[in-house]
C-alpha cells in the first residue's frame, strides 16, 4: 500500500476509549498502523468525573503508544444521542432543509437552541422522503470536545458510534439480498444495526454489560467494581434447565444471572425486529453479527443462535481493511470486537459513506474554520506588505499634487465600492427573506389544520394508552398515516381530495388499562370535540391481549364535523 496522510480516530464509549491511527493509501484504502484501548474506570454513577478521566486516559494512551497529537475523528456513544427516523412529503431540494428544521423542532425532546443536530436523507420513496435526525445536548458534546482538546487532540468531526459502526459494516460485509442484524453489546446500551439494501435503521436498547454487573452486585450484595471483576473473570451464558453449568457455586450463580439478563436483551431485540418489520417495512434478519465488549462472553453466540433461529457470527471490521505488520496479531485478535467504530470513523476521511452525520458544536466549527483560514491570512499579510512597498516607491516618484489627487480618487472609489457591496448584501438578504416567506405561505395553512387536529387528539389520550397511528381517510378512497409517516403520507393526496374520517390505532398496557373502560372514555372525549362528529365516532376494533402480551389493541374511527379539502 502506498502510504500518505495519517488519520486519527477516537471512539469515546461509556466505560472505555478506543484510539486508532490509520494511514490513507493513494488508492483510497486505509491501513491500521497503531491503536490503544483504555478503560475509564467509571461506575454507573460517576459521570460527573467523566471529563477529568477522559483527559487523563487519552494522554496515557497517546504516551504509551507514542501517538502524536493532531486532528481526530471522534465518535460518541449512541446512548447520549437522540435519533429519530421521520418521513416527509416530497418537496423541492431547496426546501428540504427548511422542512427538516421544522421537523427537528417537533421531534427533538429538548429546546432546539440547546442541542447540536444534523440530518441525512436516507432514501426516497414514491411519495415520501426518509430522513434520519440526530441530536445531542450542547452541554454534553461541548464537555466531550473540551476534554479531547485538553488532551492535545483537535476534533475534526463528531460522529455517532452506531452510525460509524454501520459505515464499517457496509464497507466490510458483502452486499446481499437479505437482511442482516449487527448487535453491538456495549457497557450501558446495546446498539441494533439493521443492514438491508435501500434501508437504514438503528436502535439502542438499555440492556448491556453494566446490566449484568449491576445484577451480580444486587444478587450477591457486592460493590459495582467487584461485580464487574466477577463478570470479567467468570461470566458465561448459562444453558438453562437441567443442562445448567455445574461445579463452582460462584460460576453457577453468575451464569444464571447472565442468562437472565441475556433473556431480557433477547426480548428487547425481538421487539425491535418486530418494529422494524411492521413500521419500517424491513425484512426479518437472516444473519446475526455480534460486536462490542460484552459480546465475547462465552456462550453469547450460541444463546442468540438458539433464540433467534438464525446463523450467528462475530463481526470483523478488518475484513477489507489492512493491518500493518507492526501491529501485534494477538492484540488485534483480542480486541477486534471493539474496533469497528474507529474503522468507520477512518472511512469518513477517505470515502463517501452511507451515513455522514456530523455533530460538531458551533464553537469547534468556528475554531476549525479559523485554523483553515490562517495560512490565507499569512499570505494576505505578506501580499499586503509587498503591495505597500511597491506603492511607497511609486508615491516617492510622484509629485505631491499627483499623490493628493490620486489618493482622493482612490478613497472615493473605495467608499463607493463599499456602498456597492452593502447594497448587494442587502439585496441578497431581501431575496432570501422573500423566498422564505413564499415557502411559509405555501406550507403553513395545511400544516396548521393538521396540527390542530393532532393536538386535540393527543391532548385527550388517557394515561397508559399510546397511539400507534392516525390515518386520515377519504370518502371511500386511500388512507394516509400522518403519525407514523407511513405510506400515503399527506403529500400523496391529490388536489381537490376530501378527507372525512380519521382512524386511530392505539395500544393500552395491562398495568394501566386492565379493561376497555379507558378506551371508551377516550372515545367519548373525542365525541365532545367540536372538530369531530359525535354520531359516527366509534370504536371499530377491540383486540384483547394475546397470551404473554402486555398490551391490548384498539381502533377508533372519527368522522370530521366538516370534511377537509386539499
Amino acid at each position: 500500500m502506498l502510504k500518505s496522510e495519517g488519520i486519527l480516530a477516537l471512539d469515546i464509549g461509556t466505560s472505555g476509549i478506543k484510539l486508532a491511527e490509520f494511514t490513507q493509501g493513494k488508492d483510497g484504502s486505509i491501513e491500521l498502523v497503531n491503536f490503544a484501548i483504555g478503560s475509564l474506570g467509571l461506575g454507573p454513577g460517576d459521570d460527573e468525573e467523566r471529563g477529568r478521566y477522559l483527559v487523563l486516559t487519552i494522554k496515557d494512551m497517546m504516551k504509551e503508544r507514542q501517538i502524536r497529537p493532531g486532528p481526530v475523528l471522534l465518535s460518541v456513544s449512541g446512548q447520549t444521542v437522540f435519533s429519530r427516523f421521520v418521513k416527509l412529503p416530497p418537496v423541492d431540494k431547496e426546501k428540504v432543509a427548511q422542512i427538516v428544521a421544522y421537523e427537528a423542532q417537533q421531534n427533538v425532546p429538548f429546546p432546539i437552541e440547546e442541542v447540536v443536530w444534523d440530518y441525512q436523507l436516507i432514501g426516497t420513496g414514491e411519495n415520501e422522503l426518509d430522513v434520519m435526525l440526530a441530536a445531542i445536548k450542547g452541554e454534553i458534546i461541548e464537555s466531550l470536545t473540551e476534554a479531547v482538546e485538553e488532551s492535545g487532540l483537535i476534533p475534526d468531526l463528531v460522529d455517532v458510534a452506531p452510525m460509524a459502526l454501520y459505515n464499517a459494516a457496509r464497507y466490510n460485509i458483502p452486499s446481499s439480498e437479505g437482511c442482516q442484524l449487527l448487535i453491538d453489546i456495549g457497557a450501558r446500551s446495546t446498539d441494533l444495526i439493521f443492514l438491508e439494501a435501500g434501508r437504514v435503521f438503528l436502535r439502542s436498547i438499555p440492556v448491556a454489560g453494566n446490566t449484568i454487573s449491576q445484577s451480580i452486585a444486587r444478587e450477591m450484595d457486592l460493590p459495582f467494581n467487584e461485580a464487574e471483576n466477577l463478570k470479567i473473570e467468570h461470566a458465561v451464558v448459562g444453558v438453562g434447565g437441567a443442562a445448567e453449568i455445574q461445579g463452582d457455586e460462584t460460576v453457577t450463580r453468575i451464569s444464571k444471572i447472565v442468562r437472565n439478563v441475556m433473556t431480557r436483551m433477547h426480548a428487547e431485540i425481538n421487539r425491535s425486529i418486530n418494529f422494524y418489520r411492521g413500521q419500517q417495512g424491513g425484512a426479518k434478519p437472516e444473519h446475526i453479527l455480534l460486536s462490542g465488549g460484552t459480546s465475547v462472553i462465552p456462550g453469547a453466540d450460541t444463546f442468540f443462535r438458539e433464540k433467534l433461529k438464525v446463523n450467528v457470527t462475530f463481526f470483523n471490521p478488518f475484513e477489507n481493511v489492512a493491518v500493518a505488520e507492526s501491529v501485534d496479531t494477538e492484540d488485534i485478535a483480542e480486541n477486534v470486537n471493539v474496533l469497528g467504530q474507529v474503522v468507520g470513523l477512518a472511512l469518513r476521511r477517505v470515502l463517501t459513506c452511507p451515513i455522514e452525520i456530523n455533530l460538531m458544536p458551533p464553537r469547534v466549527l468556528a475554531d476549525k474554520e479559523m485554523r483553515r483560514r490562517r495560512p490565507l491570512f499569512v499570505l494576505s499579510a505578506v501580499g499586503l506588505i509587498l503591495v505597500l512597498l511597491t506603492w511607497c516607491g511609486f508615491y516617492f516618484k510622484m509629485t505631491q499634487l499627483a499623490n493628493a489627487k490620486y489618493a482622493k480618487v482612490g478613497r472615493e472609489v473605495e467608499r463607493l465600492e463599499g456602498l456597492n457591496q452593502k447594497v448587494k448584501k442587502a439585496q441578497s438578504k431581501v431575496n432570501q427573506v422573500s423566498k422564505r416567506v413564499e415557502t411559509l405561505q405555501e406550507l403553513f395553512p395545511k400544516r396548521e389544520i393538521w396540527n390542530r387536529i393532532v393536538t386535540e387528539i393527543r391532548s385527550l389520550v388517557p394515561d397508559g394508552i399510546y397511539l400507534v397511528s392516525l390515518v386520515p381517510q377519504q370518502d371511500m378512497g386511500d388512507s394516509m398515516d400522518i403519525l407514523s409517516g407511513g405510506p400515503g403520507a399527506m403529500g400523496g393526496v391529490e388536489e381537490s381530495s376530501s378527507i372525512r374520517f380519521i382512524e386511530i390505532t392505539g395500544v393500552g398496557y395491562e398495568d394501566k388499562v386492565p379493561d376497555w373502560e379507558p378506551v371508551r372514555a377516550f372515545r367519548d372525549a373525542l365525541k365532545s370535540v367540536e372538530l369531530f362528529s359525535a354520531e359516527k365516532t366509534e370504536i371499530t376494533l377491540s383486540r384483547p391481549p394475546a397470551a404473554g402480551e402486555p398490551t391490548r389493541e384498539f381502533k377508533i374511527k372519527i368522522e370530521l364535523a366538516e370534511p377537509l379539502k386539499f
